[in-house]
């Protein structure tokens, strides 16, 4: 038997099959989406290195890392309580309406940061007229009830998975229901807990629409600042680089945990037991209301906000064309980008998936690094890059799509390789044996299977395009508006009335992508 793997592993190895076309392509994909890191540094090279280290150790600096890292500090561990708590309450007890529950506290997920920002600054305008609702303490409320989500769903998935054989074994050496769930059940959980933490970490640092609007000085707020009043270059590439390091920091605090962190094997085989169910008793009405209390107050707030300014926004003259011209915009710029970021995704997708070696892997990777990249950052390199390399193509739509190939390439990526990976490598040496050149194997044979995931791929990353604000307020063309920049431009004015339309489409074609995430969830839940 063991031979017989060996024989069918070796037979399907395709290290000496794959093209150098393709292998050129892929290699082009990771300079495409490491563009923006590349220039970054080269520019910031550029300046005397005592200029370059006075931006970055200046009172300025220090007073912006201090705001980022104590937002990302209090965000993540907001997000740690409502996100495990709300995952328990669902997976783990019988309180009434555990699914509606369950379905409820996800949808946050299809809010953008800044249309969140709007919802509760415009809801405080209405409640009470003539105050503000802005700085760090709202920063945190609006920032953390659009992304605990990242931590309620892998802990949801997480606690649904735990093995029951081990907590049986914990109650049967005298440990109670209480006691078993935080020493076992939590235990195993925990790597799925901090992974998703660290999303939402990563998340606070690249923040750059919600902080603008209720004006917390960060890091992604000062760079763009340094873009766009007066254009401050050194500025901004110092901040750049203080703002990147940040978040690498961040992402290798990730992997090391994601390396480190303990894995549990199941007990036993057959049909699992029965897990461990926490009996509330008299605490089940606090509770539920604790838990619905903060999963409807991240949704009610800022839809109540929408519909009623919504209502007042479209009865402006021109508004109907208004909003449907940012729409449109939206789709075609996001179609673009899609299709770009997916062609681009297909070659290295199907590289890695025959030829799975050190280089391979090693490109794969990069390519995530820029998708890590706060989208400010990307924008001011890409900027810089079309003013002084192609000026031609500055402030054109290919630019943007550059921008958007460069931050959503992992989107496309990741269906992409599965869909290669699930392809027959045999199919396309058949082809080749028949004499068709390699190319045409691909197209012809190759890339119809993988149609499933490279639709998968193109869909997410149009989604996720109409939703991104910063590079586009950076890299658009000149009144080129989509639904996220009219948002953004009204909203700047407090004009809520003209803004909500726009917010309301955008919640509205964000809830796609966030229904499928809910639709897996709820397969898996008891």
């Amino acid at each position: 038997m063991l031979t017989r793997r060996r024989r069918f592993g070796s037979r399907r190895s395709p290290r000496a099959r794959v093209p150098v076309w393709l292998a050129a392509l892929a290699c082009v994909t990771t300079a495409v989406a490491l563009l923006p890191l590349f220039y970054l540094v080269i520019r910031a090279a550029e300046y005397p290195l005592e200029d370059f280290l006075d931006v970055v150790f200046s009172s300025r600096s220090a007073r912006l890392a201090t705001t980022s890292a104590a937002l990302t500090v209090v965000v993540t561990i907001s997000c740690l309580v409502v996100g495990v708590g709300v995952a328990v309450l669902v997976a783990r007890t019988t309180i009434p309406l555990r699914r509606t529950l369950a379905v409820a506290a996800a949808l946050p997920l299809a809010i953008p940061s800044y249309v969140a920002a709007f919802g509760w600054q415009s809801m405080n305008q209405i409640l009470n007229p003539g105050t503000t609702f802005e700085g760090f303490a709202a920063a945190v409320v609006v920032i953390t009830s659009v992304t605990y989500p990242y931590v309620y769903l892998p802990a949801v998935a997480a606690l649904v998975r735990v093995d029951a054989a081990q907590e049986e074994a914990a109650r049967s050496l005298g440990r109670g229901p209480v006691r078993t769930f935080f020493s076992v059940t939590l235990a195993q959980s925990a790597p799925a807990i901090t992974s998703g933490a660290l999303l939402c970490a990563i998340y606070v640092i690249a923040d750059f629409g919600a902080v603008s609007i209720l004006r917390v000085d960060t890091f992604t707020r000062a760079v763009f600042t340094s873009f766009s009043m007066g254009f401050d270059r050194l500025g901004g590439i110092a901040l750049s680089s203080v703002l990147l390091i940040f978040t690498m920091v961040v992402l290798l605090i990730e992997g090391q945990v994601r390396k480190t962190s303990t894995r549990y094997a199941s007990l036993g085989s057959g049909v699992p037991g029965r897990p461990t169910t926490l009996q509330l008793g008299r605490w089940t009405a606090p509770v539920l209301v604790t838990g619905w209390g903060a999963v409807l107050t991240s949704l009610v707030v800022p839809v109540i906000a929408l519909g009623y300014w919504s209502l007042r926004g479209v009865s402006r003259p021109g508004s109907v064309q208004e909003v449907g011209g940012a729409f449109m915009n939206s789709l075609w710029v996001a179609g673009l980008g899609a299709a770009a970021t997916t062609a681009l995704a297909v070659p290295l997708a199907l590289y890695f998936a025959r030829r799975p070696d050190l280089i391979s892997r090693s490109l794969e990777r990069l390519a995530y690094v820029a998708h890590s990249l706060p989208g400010v950052v990307v924008g001011l390199s890409l900027v810089m890059f079309g003013i002084a390399v192609v000026p031609q193509f500055y402030q054109t739509t290919w630019l943007l799509v550059l921008a958007y190939c460069t931050l959503m390439l992992p989107l496309a990526l990741g269906p992409a390789v599965a869909s290669a990976l699930r392809a027959p490598a045999e199919l396309e040496e058949a082809a080749l044996s028949l004499g068709k050149p390699s190319v045409v194997a691909y197209l012809k044979v190759t890339l119809p299977l993988m149609g499933p995931g490279i639709a998968s791929g193109f869909l997410l990353v149009m989604l996720t395009v109409i939703k991104e604000l910063p590079a586009t307020l950076m890299l658009r063309p000149t009144g080129f508006d989509t639904l996220a920049t009219r948002l953004w431009t009204y909203t700047s004015n407090e004009s809520f009335a003209a803004a909500a339309p726009f917010a309301l489409l955008l919640v509205l074609l964000a809830c796609i992508p966030a229904w499928m995430m809910i639709s897996r969830l709820l397969k898996e839940a008891p």
